[in-house]
């Protein structure tokens, strides 16, 4: 069973800075920042990829199966370029985290109730 705080240390670790894949694609996007053209088409491409992957997705949660995962995949692409969508990934993570302690605490609950 993986705790909050495990969760969240994951999540800070994959999140570092210094992390090679980190550093070059860093430096991918610096040379696409210094040609506007190029800027440009990346950002439609990005937000045209992010966009159907979160659409596929929504059109999937009412299915069995990884409707959520794909919308959030979806919203991770859109953060990669565009503020708003990274503001959303953040407001999803908090949610999940709560989610997350609050059925911990409801399943230790019923655990406790079950062994009385």
């Amino acid at each position: 069973m993986v705790t909050e705080q495990e969760l969240s240390r994951d999540i800070a670790a994959a999140e570092r800075p210094e992390r090679p894949i980190r550093r070059w694609l860093r430096a991918i996007r610096r040379r696409i920042h210094d040609r506007p053209m190029l800027r440009r088409t990346y950002r439609v491409l990005v937000g045209v990829l992010g966009g159907t992957i979160a659409a596929v997705g929504l059109a999937l949660v009412p299915l069995p199966g990884p409707g959520w995962l794909v919308v959030f995949l979806g919203l991770a692409i859109l953060g990669s370029e565009f503020a708003w969508a990274r503001r959303v990934a953040v407001f999803a993570k908090r949610q999940l985290a709560r989610f997350w302690a609050w059925w911990q605490a409801r399943r230790a609950a019923r655990a406790a109730g079950d062994a009385a």
